[in-house]
């Protein structure tokens, strides 16, 4: 799938959060306010 994804130029759009803006990652999360995956930033615990 990697190979595939890469042959035709997929990539997946993600949001970079801090670990302090997760409460309101999951409150957007619930009212469907979400276009983006969220990745929280791992630097920030």
């Amino acid at each position: 799938m990697l190979d595939f994804c890469a042959e035709h130029n997929i990539v997946s759009d993600v949001e970079v959060i801090n670990m302090s803006y997760i409460n309101e990652a999951y409150e957007r999360m619930l009212k469907g306010d979400v276009h983006y995956r969220f990745v929280i930033d791992m630097a920030t615990l």
